[in-house]
């Protein structure tokens, strides 16, 4: 089910009978034809367990079912909104920042200790996100929400991205993620809170980074 971006903020999808997705509870901003809005307490595709783990992690962030036949606009606090296409591969994004996906999607959580060891735990402790985040994988498409718009970086054998961690968004893809230091880094070169830290992305895939180091 794809999504139509209206503008840089707002997006729509088009619903049709036996189809459904799931949104964040608030974002809905308009629709027309017969659509329903539902509480969502499975946890997505991904079941009770992965309703259980999120909430377990505190990375729970509370879902809609919309079904039915029409089209529903959203959008959510004025941030920017990016599509993201899935062919059958998985999208690691924090909870917070999922704005609506399509019912395929299977849900679930990801410890972030398991990339990158002890320094996966240092990095959501260093980003404010938490040690878990969301995964959807399969075939569909997702809008996340950024601060100041997003830019997609490919990650290639070879060809490593460095980021800002309180500027990453998402990552899809064979990516290995690790937190590494760099004395004055953050200083010299970085945007942030002045900590010298930067996510190093490797494999393949692509990140998404947003124009800013504000938190959602």
């Amino acid at each position: 089910m794809p999504f139509r971006e209206i503008n840089s903020k707002m997006v729509e999808a088009t619903l049709t009978p036996g189809q459904k997705l799931f949104s964040q509870r608030g974002a809905m901003l308009a629709y027309r034809g017969e659509v329903s809005f539902t509480p969502n307490i499975q946890g997505g595709q991904g079941g009770v367990a992965s309703m259980i783990g999120r909430r377990v992690a505190g990375e729970s962030t509370p879902l809609m079912t919309v079904e039915g036949s029409g089209t529903v606009m959203f959008g959510h606090g004025g941030h920017h909104i990016q599509v993201i296409e899935l062919a059958g591969d998985t999208l690691y994004v924090e909870a917070d920042r999922l704005l609506a996906f399509d019912g395929t999607l299977q849900q679930g959580t990801m410890f972030m200790g398991s990339q990158g060891g002890v320094m996966g735990m240092v990095r959501g402790q260093v980003t404010g996100q938490g040690l878990f985040t969301t995964t959807l994988k399969g075939h569909g498409a997702v809008a996340v929400m950024a601060h100041g718009g997003v830019i997609e970086l490919p990650i290639a054998p070879g060809r490593d991205v460095h980021v800002d961690p309180q500027a990453y968004v998402a990552h899809h893809g064979d990516v290995r993620n690790k937190l590494s230091t760099a004395v004055g880094w953050r200083d010299m070169v970085g945007r942030g809170s002045g900590e010298a830290f930067q996510l190093e992305l490797s494999g393949s895939g692509a990140v998404y980074v947003q124009a800013s180091e504000e938190k959602l």
